[in-house]
């Protein structure tokens, strides 16, 4: 697991909410909608005595905990049985989420992607996760894998919405400031690619220009362009890396750079024509 999501996951597990029943009980729920077989399984220890809490909380002693190299697993041995009451409270819908989310799910390092999955066993158990983020405006989709289904969010102000919904709130200053970062970089990079193309776009129109106007010379035929195309002529000579926008505010009547390009193309014309000859 990557340090961003083991983060999520230790500010998540150090939450002090663990007084009120029917939230433990909530989020209980939660982790037991992730349980595969009986087991669970987690790399963080904050995680792991979370869960060990939520059990005993609700009066389940019955399972057991081991450690095999970084990995800490509770066998529950045998069912365990949560009151069936119906959940309408906000609070209690978060911890259920929140309980899901540390029991399966895990967010990429934002620097890189935006993707934020939870996986169940179960489709129903999945669909019921995906109606409590709907119900509060954050927007998921659920995928099958290998027999497995994952509820998922590839948006970036979803995931934000999703940590501050489970009460990650550390974790969503952590991100939105890691993705502020990102797409003002990207902003950048994207007019910095721009001006290149822009330039590379001005340099290649300008040495065609150019040639056209040498050629032109070079056949001593110069004088038969129009004073005006004459004059823009050698303002391109001479300024061979400024834009059509640029040529037009150096000439003795400034022209726009429509009229630039409309008067560049009539010189471009005749040079072909001489070629022809």
């Amino acid at each position: 697991m990557n340090e961003f999501s083991t983060n999520v996951k230790k500010e998540l597990g150090q939450l002090r909410n663990l007084s009120n029943k029917r939230l433990v009980k909530a989020e209980l729920e939660g982790y037991l909608l992730t349980i595969f077989s009986n087991e669970f399984s987690t790399e963080s220890e904050y995680n792991i005595n979370r869960f060990s809490k939520l059990l005993s909380n609700m009066g389940h002693d019955n399972y057991s905990i081991s450690i095999k190299g970084k990995k800490y697993k509770i066998k529950l041995k045998g069912k365990i049985e949560l009151p069936n009451e119906e959940i309408t409270d906000i609070e209690e819908k978060r911890a259920i989420v929140r309980g899901a989310f540390l029991g399966s799910g895990s967010i990429t390092e934002p620097k890189k992607t935006y993707h934020l999955e939870m996986i169940f066993e179960k489709n129903d158990n999945a669909k019921y996760i995906k109606e409590l983020l709907d119900n509060n405006e954050i927007i998921s989709n659920i995928i099958k894998r290998e027999n497995k289904y994952l509820v998922y969010i590839d948006d970036g102000e979803n995931i934000v919405n999703f940590l501050a919904f489970i009460g990650a709130n550390k974790s969503v200053l952590e991100f939105e400031d890691t993705r502020i970062y990102k797409e003002m970089r990207n902003k950048v990079n994207r007019i910095v690619n721009y001006e290149t193309a822009n330039m590379n776009k001005i340099i290649t129109t300008s040495v065609k220009q150019i040639e056209d106007i040498k050629f032109i010379k070079s056949k001593k035929q110069f004088d038969k362009l129009s004073p005006k195309e004459q004059e823009l002529a050698q303002v391109r000579i001479n300024n061979p890396n400024a834009s059509l926008k640029e040529l037009g505010e150096l000439l003795t009547e400034p022209l726009s750079k429509s009229g630039v390009n409309h008067r560049m193309e009539s010189i471009s014309k005749f040079a072909e024509e001489l070629r022809k000859k």
